[in-house]
């Protein structure tokens, strides 16, 4: 009766332990986690910009708008490895337009409904639409489609009309950088005066001779590097070795690549299949029920080009005959039946080169139509049919020389597609044929074709089988069980004759380890989740298992000595080096009594064109400082020993030619204008930017 008692008196605590237990259980992972939601009021913060915290949800918010815009411009979903790309453009957009935002505040810049209308369906519509519009058949703008989206818009779903106000928006957002952009390029300006110094500096040219003297002529042994001679050097170079978040992992892999017997296995199967598909009466259904590759049917169409693993073994295609199997470049094992040939909807190939007259009057047109009569006219006369369609072509063709590839009348608009197939033979169009886009002057380079092939494709992958990939599960997750910490893990991976490789420096955007291929997940546990020593889950990868180890990571910052050590002390060392080089040199009267001090390392160069304004010495590499000093003394003198990056330069200036007179800088001031105007935009985007502090976390969430 007393135990009773004593467990009745116990029941209320036992609950309450009991209870308190699942709900460890239940939170257990968060509650210790590195992003612990209970622990770590931060946890959802993937950044900060000017100050302000960006939030997990505001930031996925946005990555979901151009995902959506994505998918509406591809008409699929992104792969993992695209939105990768799409969450990048995510994160700059959340930049600019927080960064920006006061800055177009403060100019009173805006984009006003009219404009906006008029950037959408106006005269002036935006580069983002026309790229989106573009008629296949032509390579130009489609305007009859932009409005018939646009009239859709009042039925659509609230979906995409919320898409289209989300486009807008967008659009809204480029014209209003663009403005911006604008401003800052007109204000730039260059004097005169500079332009003619960047002429001077352009067309000054000297003879020179120039000594190099590389700093491995002195061995590394020669040369003691203390350890506060490095401390001192990075103290005073520390802007040269800022790092950022970045971690050193170790990893054993255990491949889920394809073994020998799945090998066997794929060979086997595919010749059974190729010889049951030789005899099939039904060679749609066998296929699709049998290849792994999708469609299982190609039709090649005149034009097209047949598989090439089937013209690199076989010359001459017999129909309702099966050739193969063939191995693929992808490993892959592959054969082909012809099952049909048969004649079709004709298809032919030509060039043009399009002068475009949309938008135009008259009078404009006829300007047009004897500029196409000109080039037509010098075309007859043995003209180069692809060089003038790139220089006057108005289309996307203009980069291929005109060549508008394989197709069928109704693909063209009439005034073309009758023109081209009214040719007899292949050349030239005598006139110029004229459509809605404007003067073609066409080239007719293949005759109508009509014979179809139609190909059964009979593939098998070379894969992993489910056997091969639970052997390697089985290792890799029995070798992380064994292995609580990096000690137990090193232990391990040498008892069981595992290889352990080396990630170092790893950034902490990064998404491949090494040769490893999309291994996000595994740096994100190493900076999100890992603390030093500890050892990773199995992670599974294309073609293996991984689990590794955190070695070591740091924050963003100044470097440490030790994290930067081997680059200082070869600086440090270089410096001495350079000191010892240039003491040597002293008192020597020529270049090549210089250079007998070094005869095997250091080298004499003649440069007979030096200009002012390089920055590069042929045959020795970057060294602006020698170049200057090389200009700065008269004929016969010899510099001073120069350090640079790339070891000890002395130069003899032998002739100096002066730029020539000339009387008008016009055209090096407009070049100076127009360089720095192209700058502008950059260098603004990186000072608002740095001032605005921008804080990355986002490598800890994805």
């Amino acid at each position: 009766m007393a135990l009773i008692k004593q467990i009745r008196q116990r029941t209320g605590l036992a609950i309450g332990v009991i209870a308190g237990g699942l709900i460890l259980f239940l939170l257990g992972g968060d509650l210790l986690s590195p992003n612990s939601t209970l622990l770590n009021s931060n946890q959802n913060i993937v950044g900060e910009i000017a100050g302000e915290e960006i939030t997990y949800e505001e930031y996925v918010a946005k990555v979901e708008e151009f995902r959506v815009a994505y998918q509406q411009r591809t008409g699929r979903a992104p792969s993992e490895v695209e939105m990768f790309t799409v969450r990048e453009q995510a994160w700059q957009a959340m930049i600019v337009e927080k960064v920006f935002k006061e800055e177009y505040e403060k100019l009173g810049l805006t984009i006003s409904p009219a404009e906006l209308v008029d950037m959408v369906q106006g005269k002036n519509i935006v580069p983002e639409l026309r790229q989106q519009l573009i008629n296949p058949q032509t390579g130009q703008f489609d305007k009859t489609q932009l409005i018939a989206f646009l009239q859709s818009l009042e039925t659509a779903d609230p979906a995409q009309q919320a898409f289209w106000a989300q486009q807008e928006q967008l659009f809204a957002d480029s014209r209003l950088r663009i403005k911006y952009d604008n401003l800052l390029a007109t204000s730039e300006y260059a004097t005169s005066a500079e332009a003619k110094l960047e002429y001077i500096a352009a067309n000054t040219i000297a003879d020179a001779s120039v000594l190099f003297v590389p700093y491995y002529a002195i061995s590394d042994s020669a040369v003691s590097v203390s350890e506060s001679e490095m401390q001192a050097y990075l103290n005073e170079n520390k802007s040269k070795f800022r790092t950022g978040n970045s971690a050193n992992i170790e990893y054993v892999s255990f491949s889920i690549l394809p073994s020998g017997a799945d090998s066997a296995d794929v060979i086997s199967n595919i010749q059974e299949l190729t010889e049951e598909l030789k005899t099939t009466d039904n060679d749609s259904a066998f296929v699709s029920r049998n290849s792994d590759v999708r469609p299982a049917f190609i039709t090649i169409r005149p034009g097209d080009n047949f598989p090439a693993d089937l013209t690199n073994n076989v010359s001459d295609f017999q129909e309702g005959q099966t050739y193969g199997p063939f191995v693929t470049a992808n490993s892959t094992y592959v054969s082909y039946k012809i099952s049909d040939t048969y004649q079709g909807t004709p298809r032919m190939r030509a060039s043009h080169i399009l002068f475009s007259t949309e938008g135009m009057d008259d009078a404009a047109k006829a300007e047009v139509r004897a500029q196409a009569e000109s080039v037509l006219a010098d075309l007859k006369n043995g003209g180069d049919f692809a060089m003038a369609a790139s220089q006057y072509g108005q289309d996307g063709t203009s980069q291929t020389g005109g060549d508008l590839g394989w197709f069928a009348k109704e693909d063209f608009v009439t005034e073309f597609a009758d023109a081209t197939y009214a040719r007899k033979s292949t050349g030239l169009l005598p006139n110029l044929v004229e459509t809605e886009y404007g003067f073609h002057i066409i080239e007719v380079t293949e005759l109508p074709k009509s014979e179809y092939t139609k190909i059964a494709v009979l593939q098998l992958e070379l894969v992993a089988s489910d056997a091969t990939r639970n052997e390697a599960f089985r290792n890799a997750d029995s070798f992380a069980g064994e292995s609580g910490n990096r000690n137990e893990f090193s232990e391990n991976a040498i008892d069981n004759n595992y290889r352990i490789l080396q990630a170092n420096n790893v950034d902490a955007g990064a998404r491949n380890l090494n040769n490893l291929q999309n291994a996000r997940e595994i740096i994100r546990w190493a900076f999100a989740e890992a603390s030093q020593g500890e050892v990773s889950p199995v992670f599974e990868l294309d073609n293996a298992y991984i689990v590794a180890s955190l070695v070591s990571k740091k924050e963003e910052g100044d470097a440490t000595l030790e994290d930067v050590r081997a680059q200082v002390e070869a600086q440090v060392r270089n410096e001495k080096k350079a000191e010892m080089i240039m003491e040597n040199l002293k008192g020597k009267a020529s270049l090549e009594e210089m250079k007998g001090l070094y005869p095997n390392e250091a080298s004499v160069n003649e440069i007979p064109d030096l200009r002012m304004s390089a920055s590069v010495i042929p045959g020795i590499g970057f060294a602006p400082k020698a170049i200057g000093s090389i200009f700065g003394i008269e004929a016969g003198q010899l510099t001073q020993p120069i350090k640079e990056d790339i070891g000890v330069v002395v130069g003899k200036l032998n002739t100096l030619t002066p730029a020539a007179e000339i009387g008008d800088y016009t055209a090096y001031q407009a070049q100076l204008t127009q360089s720095a105007a192209q700058r502008a935009s950059y260098q603004v985007m990186m000072a608002l930017e740095d001032l605005a502090n921008v804080k990355d976390f986002r490598y800890k969430f994805f």
